[in-house]
């Protein structure tokens, strides 16, 4: 009996090892750390931080002392307890000799261990460029393609896997909030200063985001009145007219109460004419944006809750430089355009950690959107008016173990439209849409080399009737500094193919059905699935920390409204595909440290997107099939004075297609492709102390624009005239200064 008994007081310590050890990584300032390297010491069992700074590691007999290694902060060793709960802080690194950090923190970081293909791209990286909004925000990353809309208006759309921005769920802290009528302009809406980070999220994604989404997620978060500065102010000042300010007044009323008032405005009133052809390079307008957003956090009750409550107006005016919308509106004297938007949008957000109960949890999200826009162009209006509401409850928790976890839910959305249209007929549109879903995740974690997510959600939907949302990752570490990802899943959603295709109004030409409008309006269904594998390879080129990423991605649509401008130079078709429309998307990318401060990120893409057209099978219009892709910056050691960065962007697009413009008159026509270019950006910073930096760059700086950026531009008002055949910059170079100033600290 006593010999049994010693025997199980031997095994004890090591039952109690074979548990997991999770915990969070933050910085001084309370922010998450993610991609944090934890691992045991003496070992090669270790795993990284997740996005919210995250972590659960295996236990291992052999050693009780956990290593958290990260870039710029200093190595911190630890002796942990069987099952404890580790809050770790790091620190920045120091020298002795004047120099306070010696390393940069990396700006863009994608996870060994997350499931998904994701890159987060932190708030250090939205600095390298003049990142005024959101749209103007991905100009250093090789996975979002940036493009004019049209030559009027000066929207900026983005494209992921060679596919529009209505294929990417766009969401606000995994809430989706630009859709629908904000499709077209809503990217501008979101200042950069107000962002804290961006997810980017290649493929399917979760099912507990919705099933909008087919080639893939963005994901935005706002700075948090938890950790956010006192108070932030930025200027900005552009060569073409452009103006903007940016005011932060961050609050602590409590230990558990924050808020921010974010303040942002932006005007340009100065006319540009560069190319001579009597319009505008730029709109000219305003725009007043206010958030107020509200943090609620009690960590030791579990308790975290936001409220964010959004006003903005923003009016354009484009067209001839000679324009006067009192003189010349709704005549042919001149032609003109305005573009007037006013949205008013509320968030919630409720999140219950249970503090007794490990690795349980539950969140409510629900937000309310009124979109209101009224436009004109030229002879042409358009107007939409556009109520949402979405609400999201969810709970997640564990089966026995951190090594399987799930998460199920209940989901309701609300969409109202009304929608004028006046061109070369005049109708009012009004829709209605609401869904009901559930979904559930399983998530499988070995906590070392293998996980999967397993997802399936249930809909039924007003208009598309009761439908399946099947979601699959894969995640496999084959060898040393590799990871291999594989996904597949299917997307559907509401095609608003009115407001989702604003830019055409900017043209004369018909817009046409090939049955019923009201009908094609009503149903106006689109379904994908989207397939992709992935691989992450880290390795050293000379001792210095290489990755090289190649991705893979196929989108089949089975359902789509086809958007067809090959018929005639004279018509917009919308029609439902009757045939085939897919894009493949290869992406090879490879980013190393070549010298101290030196930060090198190379990129080549190709993009194949064809459809269906009533004319025949082609490569998407004004879509380059290649692009090439380099960003190199260098940051300085930190002195007492502060320190530099420096910042050199190049693109290379290759020919695109333009649609067929051949029946035109000879003066009228463009030619089969458009012309290969190339692109510079730069930006230089100096930045004085933490709370205090100048920046000044320069976007195009070989000046090379598209000279005839709007077709028959001397005959605005007859058959001939298309402002959407862009393919490149109308400015010619860009030059811009501004400055960011703080002052206080984040509360700890």
């Amino acid at each position: 009996m006593k010999s049994n008994l010693f025997f199980i007081l031997c095994l004890l310590p090591i039952f109690a090892w074979g548990q997991n050890i999770s915990g969070n990584v933050s910085d001084e300032k309370n922010n998450p750390l993610m991609g944090v390297n934890v691992f045991w010491e003496g070992t090669s069992k270790g795993v990284t931080t997740d996005t919210d700074g995250n972590f659960t590691i295996a236990s291992v007999s052999d050693s009780n002392t956990l290593i958290f290694s990260y870039i710029g902060f200093k190595t911190q060793k630890v002796i942990v307890k069987p099952s404890e709960k580790l809050q770790i802080r790091l620190l920045p690194e120091t020298d002795l000799d004047e120099v306070v950090v010696s390393h940069k923190k990396q700006t863009t970081v994608r996870s060994k261990y997350q499931v998904a293909n994701l890159q987060v791209m932190s708030h250090q990286e939205l600095l390298k460029a003049a990142c005024c909004n959101l749209s103007e925000s991905f100009s250093t990353n090789p996975s979002i393609d940036v493009h004019f809309s049209d030559a009027v208006t000066g929207n900026k759309q983005i494209k992921m896997l060679g596919l529009t921005s209505p294929y990417i769920l766009m969401a606000e802290e995994n809430v989706p909030a630009i859709r629908g009528a904000s499709q077209a302009y809503g990217l501008s809406f979101i200042p950069g200063t107000w962002i804290e980070s961006i997810q980017i999220t290649k493929g399917a994604g979760s099912v507990t985001n919705g099933y909008e989404s087919i080639s893939g997620q963005i994901n935005y978060e706002i700075l948090k009145p938890a950790t956010n500065t006192p108070i932030f102010f930025n200027a900005y000042a552009a060569n073409d007219g452009r103006f903007e300010l940016n005011n932060h007044l961050n609050h602590h009323f409590s230990d558990k109460w924050s808020a921010t008032l974010f303040i942002h405005g932006n005007l340009r009133k100065q006319k540009s004419d560069h190319n001579s052809d009597g319009f505008l390079d730029h709109p000219i307008g305003n725009q007043i944006n206010l958030l107020n957003r509200w943090q609620f956090l009690d960590a030791e009750k579990g308790w975290v809750s936001f409220l964010n409550l959004h006003y903005m107006k923003d009016e354009k005016q484009g067209g001839m430089t000679s324009f006067s919308p009192k003189m010349h509106r709704n005549t042919t004297k001149a032609w003109g355009s305005e573009i007037n938007t006013e949205k008013i949008s509320a968030l919630s957000k409720i999140g219950y950690v249970f503090p007794e109960i490990s690795h349980r949890s539950f969140g409510f999200q629900n937000a309310f959107q009124s979109y209101n826009q009224n436009s004109y162009f030229g002879l042409n209006q358009y107007n939409v008016k556009h109520n949402s509401f979405f609400s999201n409850l969810m709970y997640n928790s564990i089966i026995e173990n951190v090594k399987h976890k799930f998460s199920t839910g209940l989901n309701f959305i609300y969409d109202h439209f009304d929608e004028s249209v006046a061109v070369n007929f005049s109708k009012d549109f009004t829709r209605t849409d609401y869904s009901f879903g559930a979904f559930f995740e399983y998530t499988y974690d070995n906590l070392d080399n293998f996980s999967l997510v397993g997802g399936l959600r249930a809909d039924n939907h007003n208009q598309m009737g009761t439908f399946l949302t099947p979601r699959l990752h894969l995640r496999y570490n084959p060898w040393e500094g590799s990871t291999l990802r594989a996904s597949a899943g299917r997307g559907k959603r509401v095609a608003n193919f009115f407001t989702e295709n604003q830019q055409f109004f900017a043209s004369n030409r018909n817009v046409l059905f090939t049955e019923n409008s009201e009908n094609l309006y009503k149903k106006p269904s689109e379904t994908a699935w989207n397939y992709g594998v992935s691989l992450v390879q880290s390795f050293y080129i000379f001792s210095k920390k290489a990755e090289l990423a190649i991705d893979f991605y196929r989108t089949d649509f089975q359902e789509q409204i086809v958007v067809d401008m090959d018929n005639s130079p004279q018509q917009l078709w919308f029609y439902r595909l009757n045939g085939k429309s897919f894009s493949n998307s290869l992406q090879t990318e490879l980013s190393t440290t070549p010298l101290k401060g030196v930060d090198l990120r190379m990129a080549y893409k190709w993009n194949e997107t064809k459809t269906s057209y009533l004319s025949g099978t082609y490569q998407k219009a004004l879509t380059p099939e290649h692009r090439f892709f380099t960003n190199l910056a260098y940051q300085s050691p930190t002195k007492k004075h502060g320190y530099w960065k420096f910042d050199l962007t190049y693109n290379w697009l290759s020919k695109q297609r333009f649609p067929s413009t051949l029946s035109n008159p000879k003066a009228y026509q463009m030619g089969n492709y458009a012309p290969d270019f190339s692109t510079f950006n730069a930006q230089i910073t100096k930045v004085f102390s933490n709370h205090f930096e100048i920046y000044f760059g320069g976007e195009n700086l070989g000046g090379y624009k598209q000279h005839h950026s709007i077709l028959a531009a001397d005959a605005p008002f007859g058959n001939y005239f298309d402002s959407t055949l862009i393919y490149a910059p109308t400015f010619g170079r860009m030059f811009y200064t501004g400055l960011r100033y703080s002052i206080g600290h984040p509360k700890k």
